[in-house]
């Protein structure tokens, strides 16, 4: 069900006058989050009538709380535009979270000091599960303090795991990019296996949702092509049964490509990759699980292997965007201050999958407190009963999400990417905020 301001006085507040807007990106970023930034920003500059101006937060919500307020203003109608054809973080993200009310009021605190002090009355937090939880609480904190403000959560994320959203904005691409790639990549080793490497393996982002490895079966048209095995964090590994699946493989086919996604587990929830270390969110840091099964294979079977990290090229690779994906992110940034300057708050736009043979799709809504920090994981019935690969409901599922290219303009044999003045708007408190 869609929130509003419980005080209508505190939303008549924010609609009668001008106020002015505070747009962050947040976590990793993806090929078309400044696709959102884009539409958020248009939108904006459209509704001139009760929104005077957007900020941008430098390097997301820290921005906000050092007071690091970037003047969207500045830029031009083109340089906006740009965005939509431009990778990464155009105004920079950050991996800081807010923690709780109880635990860190005063982070809370100094985010509405900032906005009163420069009048910000609307409140558009793009990125993941975390995200979702720092909007509602922001939101809530607002109200709780008699200050009017609406809190938008604009959804983002490669993982594809939020919840009440058919997709999230940016795993199309990563889909693209990853079912591309696992075809390229098998083509080269197929060419050179008779005499040369016998295993290739891939590894993909996604830390407890399978969704990105489960793209790379998109690769797969008959039977024999790659991916040959596929592991997700769903299905608990089993050592013996997966190097049984690539001998088999390798004597079946003449070689074995597995796509890994680095968040594959053992039956009792130990990472593969866990490095030992956590990052800002407080997650285990993952990395090193292709070597490390590289190592498995060879040691086990004595094939010769290659193995690759797609990493921070997955999610950046804007030069073969999915259309959908950008279509999409769009949207939700466009759809987000069309909510907020209805009067709605503690919202998420969300992505709804029509009905019928013939994909199709529209901008829902979800209410926060159902989004923040759920976990959408990959449904049983779009892993295969072997559990190494995709069913043909996830092909269903995962193929109208890479359709269309959408290109960047080049020059000089280079996408053109644009690059923001991003200048930042005269301090108005004293006080300076240090974050932890």
């Amino acid at each position: 069900m869609m929130r509003t301001l419980d005080s209508r006085s505190l939303r008549n507040a924010v609609l009668s006058s001008k106020a002015n807007a505070f747009y962050a990106q947040s976590g990793g970023v993806t090929s078309v989050i400044n696709a959102s930034a884009c539409g958020v920003i248009e939108t904006a500059r459209e509704h001139r009538d009760v929104i005077a101006k957007v900020y941008a937060g430098r390097n997301g919500i820290i921005g906000a709380l050092q007071e690091e307020l970037i003047d969207t203003s500045k830029e031009s109608k083109a340089a906006i535009r740009g965005l939509l054809q431009t990778p990464s973080g155009a105004f920079g993200s950050c991996r800081h979270k807010l923690k709780s009310l109880e635990k860190n009021r005063a982070e809370y605190e100094r985010l509405i000091d900032v906005f009163r002090a420069h009048n910000i009355r609307y409140f558009f937090y793009n990125g993941g599960g975390d995200s979702a939880d720092t909007c509602l609480k922001v939101s809530q904190l607002g109200e709780s303090l008699g200050y009017p403000l609406q809190a938008i959560h604009v959804p983002k994320t490669i993982d594809n795991d939020l919840p009440h959203t058919d997709n999230s904005p940016g795993f199309g691409s990563v889909a693209k990019y990853v079912a591309i790639s696992t075809r390229e990549a098998a083509l080269d080793v197929a060419s050179m296996c008779a005499s040369s490497t016998k295993v290739f393996i891939l590894e993909v982002m996604g830390r407890h949702a399978g969704w990105i490895a489960a793209a790379s079966g998109l690769a797969a048209e008959q039977e024999g092509d790659a991916p040959h095995v596929i592991l997700f964090p769903e299905v608990a590994f089993d050592k013996k049964k997966f190097l049984a699946r690539v001998e088999k493989s390798v004597k079946r086919f003449g070689y074995c490509v597995v796509v890994a996604s680095e968040g594959a587990q053992t039956a009792d929830g130990r990472f593969l990759s866990d490095m030992g270390t956590r990052d800002a969110f407080g997650h285990a840091q993952l990395g090193g699980l292709a070597p490390a099964l590289a190592a498995m294979v060879k040691k086990e079977l004595g094939y010769k292997y290659h193995w690759a990290v797609a990493d921070y090229l997955q999610r950046a690779a804007r030069h073969i965007a999915s259309q959908t994906d950008l279509d999409q992110a769009y949207a939700v940034g466009e759809a987000a201050v069309k909510m907020a300057v209805a009067g709605k708050t503690a919202v998420m736009p969300a992505i709804v999958r029509g009905k019928g043979k013939r994909y199709s799709w529209r901008i829902g809504e979800a209410p926060l407190d159902e989004v923040a920090n759920v976990e959408k994981k990959m449904p049983r019935n779009f892993i295969s009963r072997d559990g190494f690969a995709i069913t043909p409901a996830a092909r269903d599922y995962l193929q109208p999400l890479i359709q269309g290219e959408a290109y960047p303009s080049y020059r000089q044999g280079l996408p053109r990417y644009v690059r923001m003045k991003n200048e930042l708007v005269p301090r108005k408190l004293r006080k300076r905020f240090k974050v932890a």
